[in-house]
């Protein structure tokens, strides 16, 4: 039986809570996720996804509602534990990339590996390593604003792996990208998904690129269904 990953039940999140004009964003989520699986959520903006995937990434904590990343129940985490388990278990890819200005390329994808405490030695190795995964090994000693799009968006997902993580969350990750080259990026995450077993959530409102998908949840006035692909 697969294992499951990400399991929450009745998710809830809410803000100005106990005020009179008190604001439900989710309204009691369900959503179970497979080890192994690539899943997207989409929706309109505005529609709760960016507040679900901060919860899935434990950025952020839930109203109510139980929450089990990889079997650790989160309302029982303080915020330590939630800053390891987000370092240990999440890599995360944005739309706009979020690289360190005036750092190389290298070391942005070795920075996750600092803050887990491994080796100056080991986590160059382990940078060298991803960014040849990525085919960025020439540009290992560019600073951001010497890439283009693409070329950030490649050294952001190597640095997502740096730690290993059982899951990539990747928030629209092509949405300031053009079509050939977040068509890379898309390729990218399948390898990653066939070749190393990561379960990727993929957040987007592209219904083509969420079409290359296991499963599609969408999120509608935050509650959230599922959709099969054809």
């Amino acid at each position: 039986m697969a294992k499951k990953i990400i399991e929450m039940k009745g998710i809830r999140k809410s803000f100005y809570i106990g005020e009179p004009n008190e604001l439900e964003i989710l309204h009691g989520i369900d959503l179970a996720v497979n080890e192994g699986e690539f899943v997207s959520i989409v929706g309109a903006s505005g529609s709760g996804k960016s507040t679900l995937m901060n919860i899935i990434g434990v950025l952020d904590r839930a109203t109510a509602g139980e929450y089990m990343l990889d079997g650790e129940l989160i309302e029982d985490a303080d915020d330590d534990d939630l800053s390891a388990i987000r370092n240990r278990k999440i890599g995360f890819v944005f739309q706009n990339f979020n690289l360190i200005p005036r750092t190389s390329a290298l070391l942005n994808v070795e920075l996750p590996m600092m803050y887990a405490g491994v080796s100056k030695r080991a986590r160059n190795e382990r940078a060298k390593e991803l960014l040849a995964l990525v085919e960025m090994t020439e540009r290992a000693k560019h600073m951001p604003n010497e890439l283009s799009g693409g070329q950030k968006q490649r050294v952001s997902i190597a640095r997502a792996m740096a730690n290993d993580p059982s899951i990539i969350l990747a928030d629209e990750p092509t949405g300031a990208l053009d079509s050939k080259t977040g068509r890379l990026v898309m390729d990218l995450f399948h390898k990653l998904n066939k070749e190393q077993g990561k379960t990727i959530v993929l957040i987007t409102h592209n219904p083509e690129l969420a079409a290359e998908t296991d499963r599609i949840f969408t999120m509608r006035d935050g509650h959230l269904t599922e959709e099969v692909p054809e």
